[in-house]
């Protein structure tokens, strides 16, 4: 083989196409291809479950735009299966290979997929692909009967208010005892649980299923392990995110389910814990020690670190000898029962919420999260116009609450944040995903 083949990015969507323009939009001129899993494009996921679940949108209408022009070799619908550090080369699913002198990983994550009994069954849906949202759209125009949503995290509840906006019947279950009780605590979550009672979704607080059963192939009912039973003929799996890396991990890259382990720079850390120069990572896949919460390994599925990380992967791979840490604050949004929620920062662990801006019974109402005095993140309902001002302070680190001199701001009220207690397993970053955003 001769001459150079160029940086070549693993992931066409989002984190894949951002980086990409960046390595151009910093000078890069020599090859580059882009590899996907999927045959499209890269799309924006925000709207699948939003406008393309509503009929609002067709799915190919969600492709997003390029920034500048690429002169890139596209290589869709083939996912890659293995790596080569040695021969520095990938193989494809079709047994292709492609030989890289750079690498970036911005595979993503995939939609966690029914783990139980009636995995097999028609009529069980996940939110992640564009052919995912087209499959549960064509399903939701017959109407089904009923929908059984599993797992209150943000896409659960974004499903249920696009069901009851269609005027279809939906029952939402979740273990936890509010939607998003481990990322927001309950005090946030109740509210809502207002807005799900409000929309007419019956909420199944505290409800694990246990199995799916079917007539004649397709999903009739769920069990439940207390012994209850949910008559459905649609269910929506909003369980997370998992991610594809094996064939990271049998190249010699630290890899698990949980995601590909970088070090601040994003360059990859071999099983020896060494970093790979020549590879990096951005989005759902990478999993780094983020300065800002004090070298804590953490992936974050979000829109905005997608893009952010993605550049600053882009500057590693071409500045090798200048390694910057990537500094993120987390954010996300969320549009659902005609409320905008938006939020920065992570809650999790924080000992009291201050009530900033609003009032909690209207929902409208922006809450300020402190931690050993210190203020770590902040969620709006409605009431985002002091949220970039309290990013800022979370950034910093600022004393909790952190402002207290707002023109329109009334009595502060403070409040516990009402997190359920611990429970066996994932890591606390793990269950960020609980508001993982497509």
């Amino acid at each position: 083989m001769t001459g150079d083949p160029g940086i070549v990015v693993v992931g066409a969507s989002l984190a894949g196409l951002r980086g990409a323009e960046a390595l151009r939009e910093a000078g890069y001129d020599g090859p580059l291809t882009l590899v996907g899993d999927e045959p499209y494009r890269p799309y924006d996921r925000p709207p699948l479950s939003k406008h393309v679940l509503a009929g609002e949108l067709p799915p190919e209408a969600t492709a997003l735009p390029q920034q500048r022009p690429l002169r890139a070799n596209w290589r869709l619908g083939q996912p890659a299966t293995a790596l080569d550090r040695t021969r520095k080369a990938i193989r494809l699913g079709n047994g292709s290979e492609v030989p890289y002198t750079k690498l970036l990983i911005a595979t993503g994550a995939r939609a966690r997929p029914w783990p139980g009994e009636g995995a097999r069954l028609a009529g069980l849906f996940t939110i992640r692909g564009r052919d995912d949202a087209a499959a549960l759209r064509l399903a939701l125009a017959r109407p089904p009967r009923h929908v059984l949503v599993i797992g209150a995290g943000l896409i659960g509840c974004e499903a249920a208010s696009c069901c009851r906006d269609l005027g279809v019947p939906v029952t939402l279950a979740d273990p936890n005892p509010t939607p998003l009780a481990r990322v927001l605590g309950t005090l946030v979550g109740g509210t809502i649980v207002e807005c799900l009672r409000r929309a007419g979704v019956a909420y199944r607080a505290g409800t694990k299923v246990r199995a799916l059963t079917g007539e004649g192939g397709h999903v009739a009912g769920a069990h439940l392990h207390d012994g209850g039973f949910i008559a459905t003929d649609c269910v929506i799996v909003a369980l997370g995110a998992i991610r594809d890396t094996a064939w990271l991990a049998q190249g010699g890259l630290r890899a698990d389910a949980g995601g590909l382990t970088c070090d601040a720079a994003c360059r990859a850390l071999t099983q020896a814990g060494d970093p790979d120069p020549d590879i990096c990572a951005a989005g759902d896949v990478a999993r780094w020690p983020n300065p800002l919460y004090g070298g804590r390994e953490m992936t974050v599925e979000h829109w905005g670190n997608a893009v952010e990380q993605a550049a600053h992967a882009a500057r590693t791979l071409l500045r090798p000898d200048d390694p910057r840490p990537y500094r993120h604050l987390p954010a996300f949004w969320s549009s659902q029962f005609g409320i905008n929620i938006k939020a920065v920062g992570l809650a999790e662990g924080a000992d009291a919420v201050a009530i900033v801006q609003g009032d909690r019974a209207a929902r409208r109402y922006l809450a300020v999260y402190g931690r050993s005095g210190r203020s770590i993140a902040a969620v709006s309902f409605d009431q985002a116009r002091w949220l970039p001002s309290y990013a800022d302070r979370i950034a910093e680190g600022a004393a909790f609450p952190p402002i207290l001199d707002a023109t329109d701001q009334g009595r502060v009220e403070i409040l516990a944040p009402g997190f359920p207690p611990p429970r066996p397993g994932p890591a606390a970053d793990e269950r960020m995903r609980e508001m993982a955003h497509v």
